[in-house]
């Protein structure tokens, strides 16, 4: 069961993992959007690291440089910044996926002062010119971590970590059907903790931990759910709300979460120049609302998963002050229940247990509501 024991809830920011690569002289660089090519990092023979806070519930410093109105996660991740827990980083990389993310990074880097920041813009929309742009950022980000950390990035070295990182989209897309099973035999709130624990490893070390996960799922006895959910929203590494809504019965068999599936839904382009395929691949796969023109691909991912995981119901849950999912839910909840699937939105703050208790009434309602209560 040494999968099992792997998936046990993290806890420390500065995990064992992280620690041990660091006492035998890597270098991790941290980033917080999905866009950021994380292979290029790897490539670099860096270790990549996804910026959580890990249900931390206390904003004081970061209070004092973004206000209250501000996202509690972003706020929550850049108390850590400031507070030192984050000082094993010997890089970030901010990216402008909204304004709270870049007030977050750029207040770290101005308290803090990496050597190493870099400032990837990824644009609003897929088009030929755009992805040109995006190519051009993404070579500037490969030279000045060729610079600061004294390496090559060469095209065979990106090449195997195209390959690594593909073997992890392609495990989790095998997670993801052991989640869409009649008796689900992986519940939403174990593929969180999943994603959770791989955000701090490198491609080799992910796949591994997906694959002996479900060996020993797959011989397993599923769950029988009393409703089939589907949750969207950002990014979150809140483990616990899902197994407190798992804890009422309804399993969470398909999710559009940036920490999540929407990180793993589509393969990397096969043909042209590594970086050009990078710079395709995760620009056309960006499924978040800030890709304001790209919706319609967004709205028919989100259908085709729902449809494909056979849900009653979907949850659309987000922080507050939120303003690119604020909206989004709009949409998404008028899309999906013009498809017949009901939607609950669902505001919330970041590691607030008063929220959690509201949270679990307001599920329980619309677990009723759709025939799932108990």
């Amino acid at each position: 069961m040494e999968a099992t024991r792997a998936l046990e809830r993290e806890t420390e920011i500065f995990n064992q993992r992280v620690r041990e690569w660091k006492e035998a002289g890597g270098k991790v660089v941290g980033y917080s959007c999905v866009a950021t090519p994380v292979e290029l990092i790897e490539a670099a023979g860096l270790l990549p690291y996804r910026i959580k806070a890990l249900g931390n519930a206390e904003t004081e410093l970061a209070d004092g440089e973004m206000s209250l109105f501000n996202c509690s996660f972003c706020r929550a991740c850049l108390q850590l910044g400031l507070d030192g827990t984050y000082d094993f980083l010997d890089g970030l990389i901010e990216t402008n996926g909204c304004d709270h993310l870049r007030a977050m990074f750029e207040n770290w880097q101005h308290q803090r002062r990496f050597d190493c920041f870099f400032y990837l813009k990824v644009p609003h929309f897929f088009r030929d010119d755009s992805l040109a742009y995006f190519e051009e950022n993404l070579s500037l980000l490969k030279e000045l971590l060729e610079n600061k950390f004294s390496v090559e990035v060469t095209d065979d070295a990106l090449e195997e970590a195209i390959r690594g990182w593909e073997e992890v989209r392609e495990g989790w897309r095998r997670l993801s059907a052991l989640r869409e099973l009649d008796e689900p035999k992986v519940t939403g709130s174990e593929a969180l903790s999943l994603e959770v624990t791989g955000s701090s490893m490198r491609s080799e070390d992910f796949a591994a931990l997906l694959a002996r996960y479900m060996d020993e799922k797959a011989g397993s006895v599923g769950v029988r759910p009393t409703a089939r959910l589907m949750l969207c929203g950002p990014a979150t590494d809140e483990v616990e709300w899902l197994e407190e809504i798992e804890r009422l019965g309804a399993v969470v068999v398909a999710d559009a979460l940036c920490f999540g599936s929407r990180a793993f839904a589509q393969a990397m382009p096969k043909d042209g120049p590594p970086l050009r395929r990078l710079a395709e691949g995760y620009l056309s796969s960006i499924f978040c609302p800030r890709m304001y023109l790209e919706y319609p691909k967004r709205r028919e991912f989100i259908l085709e998963t729902a449809r494909r995981a056979r849900v009653n119901g979907a949850i659309y849950l987000y922080n507050k002050f939120c303003d690119l999912h604020g909206v989004d839910s709009v949409l998404v909840r008028r899309d999906l229940e013009s498809a017949g699937i009901p939607v609950l939105v669902l505001e919330k703050e970041y590691s607030a247990r008063a929220d959690l208790g509201r949270v679990k009434t307001r599920v329980q309602a619309f677990m009723e509501r759709i025939g799932g209560g108990a």
